[in-house]
């Protein structure tokens, strides 16, 4: 199996999980191939960041959509494709978890793979 975050960055957010205020989402485009098998999947995760430095990632406020799962696998054409998704679909994600993501205020560069 070969995974790869085709996407990550990381953005101010607010969230309230197991009493926890967060402050901060990380947020993926993961690409999962596997068996002539490929998956395209968001994923946030909603993390404390409590001061400038604070980075550690707490992985119980993880959550995540596969926006796809088929015979295939990765090209350009596809990670374009879904990564035209990331921020609606990231949105979507949040919502139904109480929380918000502000797409105007990054933490760190956009990584891609």
């Amino acid at each position: 199996m070969k995974v790869i975050d085709v996407y990550e960055q990381y953005f101010e957010a607010e969230c309230v999980w197991n009493t926890v205020p967060r402050h901060a989402a990380a947020v993926k485009l993961t690409a999962t191939s596997d068996n002539g098998m490929i998956s395209y999947e968001v994923s946030i995760s909603f993390f404390p960041h409590n001061d400038p430095e604070d980075f550690g990632i707490s992985y119980d406020a993880y959550f995540s959509k596969v926006l796809c799962n088929e015979k295939g696998r990765r090209s350009k054409k596809k990670d374009t494709l879904y990564l035209s998704l990331v921020n609606e679909t990231a949105d979507e994600v949040a919502e139904s978890a109480g929380g918000r993501i502000f797409w105007d205020k990054p933490l760190i560069p956009a990584r891609y793979a």
